[in-house]
């Protein structure tokens, strides 16, 4: 299998990187740079210089607004992304209900909802996990019941991630409790202003607002807004969830925190010398090296079998296990590098434009945010276990 890249997907990378560096704003580099959060402000503007270009929607067909890039162009762009720093908006609208709604909506709802996700317009967030149904999804009791040209909807959903922004929200909903637990799930689009609708904000442990729980009490959809044919949504779920899984590896993203990471090992010192010099550094630094290099052979391999029209099937699983992963192993030997530096957490220093300063060094600013972020990973888009678990079952039959 030749893994090499050809010219003209050399010549596209010339292309896309040098549009990074052009197109990039300076004050989003720096914020990157500096290991500080992007806001809702900064995606929305990186977004419409995406949109401009044609470039906003790289997994779209051309008819819908997608610029008709290869499989390996697609891969190619995801990492110029992350190596550039570029703020990553969130993936709910172009990289999780617009594929469903090209593939499973009908007209209308197509001629409705993707050009706003296109420009950027709304934004959308997932209703999947409830209490008690997280990893065990087909096991959800919120409730739709049919009641005219509506559904109204109970119950409550958690971990919803940017909530308190959309506009809009995908979401699993029961509408049948007499089969069994997959067959009765349907998949509801929801106005994230209909009366009945409470969001509360959950503030995850690296002091960030971007999960929510989401409350619904008498809540009337109108039954146009069901995608496909009801008792189908585990169907649509599944064929989102893939999408979502196959990004979570941000081959790019690691590629770059791994940069920064020798950047700030050659600044810090053990002994007198700097980490890079420190035998036992150097082979974490090794073995990151390798496992990334790794996972980037896998993800060839996948694009191999797209490139020829082969189904990879419940091969992004393998990505999303060993990429988030590899994240959270960059993530931790960044702690360790900087020692007691990370241990002072001033918010303020990690918010663009906050007034209070980084305690000590500034390669040390997020660091340890991006860390405990990085440990829910493992847990989103479907927890490593029940990767684990699928590839038991549909790679090697067990």
């Amino acid at each position: 299998m030749d893994f090499n890249f050809s010219e003209q997907d050399l010549a596209f990378r010339r292309e896309v990187r040098d549009f990074m560096r052009r197109s990039l704003p300076a004050e989003l580099r720096e914020i990157a740079e500096r290991g500080q959060r992007f806001g809702k402000e900064h995606f929305v503007r990186w977004h419409r210089i995406l949109f401009e270009r044609g470039w906003a929607a790289p997994s779209w067909p051309v008819e819908h607004g997608g610029p008709g890039w290869t499989p390996t162009q697609k891969y190619i762009f995801q990492e110029e992304l992350g190596l550039s720093g570029a703020p990553m908006p969130p993936l709910f609208g172009i990289g999780m209900i617009g594929p469903v709604l090209i593939a499973f909506g009908n007209a209308e709802q197509k001629q409705k909802y993707l050009p706003p996700i296109l420009n950027g317009d709304d934004w959308w967030c997932q209703g999947y996990s409830e209490p008690g149904s997280g990893s065990d999804l087909a096991s959800l009791r919120t409730k739709a019941v049919r009641d005219g040209d509506h559904y109204v909807v109970n119950g409550q959903k958690i971990w919803t991630s940017y909530a308190h922004y959309a506009d809009r929200m995908f979401c699993l909903v029961r509408t049948d409790d007499t089969v069994k637990p997959q067959a009765g799930i349907s998949f509801l689009l929801i106005d994230m202003t209909t009366p009945g609708i409470t969001v509360r904000p959950i503030i995850s442990q690296d002091n960030k607002h971007s999960l929510n729980e989401v409350f619904f009490e008498d809540v009337r959809v109108p039954a146009e807004n069901l995608v496909g044919e009801e008792g189908q949504g585990w169907t649509y779920a599944k064929f989102l969830l893939g999408h979502e899984r196959a990004h979570i590896s941000d081959i790019g993203g690691s590629k770059r925190r791994l940069s920064r990471l020798r950047k700030i090992a050659a600044a810090e010192t053990a002994g007198g010398r700097p980490l890079t010099e420190d035998p036992a550094f150097r082979r974490k630094l090794a073995d990151l090296e390798v496992k990334l290099m790794t996972l980037e052979v896998t993800q060839f391999r996948l694009l191999a079998d797209e490139e020829a029209g082969r189904d990879v099937g419940p091969a992004a699983s393998i990505l999303k296990i060993k990429g988030s992963e590899l994240s959270q192993e960059i993530g931790e030997a960044a702690v360790e590098a900087v020692g007691y530096y990370g241990m002072p957490y001033i918010d303020e220093a990690v918010q663009p434009g906050g007034a209070a300063p980084p305690v000590g060094l500034e390669h040390a600013t997020g660091i340890v945010p991006d860390y405990l972020y990085l440990r829910a990973l493992s847990i989103l888009g479907g927890s490593n276990e029940i990767q684990r678990n699928i590839l038991a079952k549909l790679a090697l039959g067990l």
